[in-house]
């Protein structure tokens, strides 16, 4: 592998959309040398030259301790650690590319949510099966919005790996006075909740898109997260996991707040957009819609019952009118709250 015509990095991010750009700000302020990879080589040497990425996060500059490139193979050299913060639908291919990039010695951790659509893996089990076992992985999930953290607005998320003293090195890295990690060996809850969050809060702006009131919204998160629960645990994680950051605290986020991605695409389609419409209006990748797909299979084959998130499967993917979604669950049978 050739050198890197860049100074070393501690870390380099791969993506450069609006959360790989807040990643790759937060722990440039956290001390670390950074680089940022992204695979427009126009875009990249626009963000090089002005020291902003326009149109993903216009608000903050990039400082002098964090590098841009277009060269995979420039980026992945002379590195520590590498991040990789792409959308679901693209981590496998991502990781095809690096396998043969990656020195043995180089810790990998992702920022990705949601299952893969056509096999139903969470990407730890994509990242095990792409690159083999006796690497260290990580994964980085919570309640986090990129404007805000590229604010450098307090926060704290989730980074969960099965060897906790690579977590805890990834912490004190992107840790700062603004900036709080914790830390989990429980990579498959946090993974999971990162991937039904993003499905609940479709259903949480078509809620409120159809004026069902608060006390709905509330009830769709408190029962979306038994949903969320229940299938974690039947993949092995901890249900103590989805009362955390990655779980409820991302849920409610992404449920409630108008920044939210899925959240205003259900509320597009509430108001009457075609799913092609409200899917463009919002100008960037919504994973939920996607993920609402993949997420309904994983559910089948664990023989998991989730009818919020069944129902929203039905509004994207088989017309099914968002009242009759709420008149069914309401209709469902009397049983206790915890089963």
């Amino acid at each position: 592998m050739p050198a890197s015509k860049l100074a070393r990095a501690d870390i380099t991010v791969l993506g450069a959309g609006s959360w790989g750009t807040a990643l790759a700000l937060q722990c440039a302020r956290a001390g670390r040398a950074v680089r940022l990879w992204g695979r427009d080589a126009s875009a990249i040497a626009t963000m090089a030259r002005d020291r902003v990425n326009q149109r993903y996060l216009p608000e903050a500059n990039l400082p002098p301790n964090l590098m841009l490139t277009a060269s995979l193979e420039e980026a992945v050299t002379a590195v520590d650690d590498v991040l990789v913060a792409v959308p679901s639908h693209g981590f496998r291919a991502l990781l095809l590319q690096l396998k043969p990039l990656l020195a043995g010695s180089i810790r990998l951790c992702w920022a990705t949510k949601g299952f893969e659509l056509d096999s139903g893996q969470l990407p730890n089990e994509v990242a095990h099966q792409v690159l083999g076992p006796g690497r260290s992985v990580a994964v980085l999930s919570g309640p986090t919005f990129a404007r805000e953290v590229g604010a450098g607005l307090p926060t704290a998320m989730t980074i969960a790996s099965p060897e906790l003293d690579y977590a805890e090195k990834l912490a004190r890295d992107l840790s700062s006075s603004s900036f709080r990690a914790y830390i989990s060996s429980d990579i498959t809850g946090v993974e999971v909740g990162g991937a039904v969050k993003n499905v609940l809060a479709i259903g949480a702006g078509l809620s409120d898109g159809l004026g069902f009131g608060a006390n709905a919204r509330v009830a769709l998160i408190t029962r979306g997260l038994v949903e969320m629960m229940r299938l974690g645990v039947a993949l092995g994680a901890r249900r103590e996991t989805f009362m955390g950051l990655a779980g409820l605290g991302d849920l409610v986020l992404t449920c409630t707040d108008d920044h939210s991605r899925n959240r205003s695409f259900g509320l597009a389609l509430a108001l009457g957009a075609p799913v092609e419409d409200a899917l463009q209006r919002i100008g960037q990748v919504v994973e939920g819609y996607h993920a609402a797909r993949a997420l309904r299979g994983v559910a089948v084959r664990q023989q998991v019952t989730m009818p919020i998130a069944e129902g929203i499967y039905g509004v994207l993917y088989e017309r099914l009118p968002a009242e009759e979604l709420v008149r069914g669950l309401m209709m469902r049978p009397i049983k206790p709250e915890f089963d």
